[in-house]
């Protein structure tokens, strides 16, 4: 489990690879500044050593390109995969002072933003996934609240009640425990939870 304490955001992510495999496809990078915080999941296509090395090329692109905004860190993401196998690709970008999240995804990773309010945002993916050709990209943008909580998951993660897992009572250790409790070892798996405070 790797854990994010940082004043504006709290997060931790679990990842495991299929059958307990060396190699997982999933690959994922996040951190934070004092002005936004960023994540990106990839999801190689398949499993084994090639759908990783698909996954890490993205999480790398998006790494050393942080500073830029979420469509160019998309297209940052398509170009790595030239030559490679294809991924599915999802990148969040929270803006503090903004108060906003950005978010585009092409492939089957979900990501779910609960308010304290009790909102809970779904946006829809693109379907398909990236390999390098040229691609269109559905970017969203919303603002949030003190207390606000996140979830962003591949499709190795099977969980049908999202909204009660996120409500605010329920701590950042508590959620990443209950998730790696239902992992299971049929696919690559990657999830990350958040907390803005």
């Amino acid at each position: 489990m790797e854990v994010l304490d940082h004043s504006l955001v709290t997060v931790h992510a679990g990842q495991y690879a299929k059958n307990g495999r060396q190699d997982c496809g999933d690959s994922y990078f996040f951190t934070s500044t004092d002005d936004y915080f960023i994540c990106v999941v990839a999801d190689g296509l398949g499993s084994g050593k090639y759908a990783h090395e698909a996954s890490q090329a993205v999480c790398a692109a998006v790494e050393e390109n942080k500073d830029e905004d979420v469509n160019q860190l998309m297209e940052r993401a398509n170009q790595s995969l030239l030559k490679k196998r294809g991924a599915a690709v999802a990148i969040i970008k929270i803006d503090y002072a903004a108060r906003r999240v950005t978010y585009s995804c092409v492939g089957n990773i979900r990501f779910y933003f609960y308010s304290e309010a009790g909102k809970l945002t779904y946006p829809l993916p693109v379907t398909g996934y990236l390999s390098g050709r040229p691609q269109q990209y559905k970017t969203q943008s919303f603002e949030y609240e003190d207390g606000a909580s996140f979830l962003i998951h591949s499709d190795g993660l099977q969980i049908t009640r999202v909204r009660p897992l996120l409500q605010s009572g329920r701590s950042i250790d508590y959620i990443s425990t209950y998730l790696d409790s239902i992992v299971s070892d049929s696919d690559d798996t990657t999830f990350i939870i958040g907390r803005l405070p």
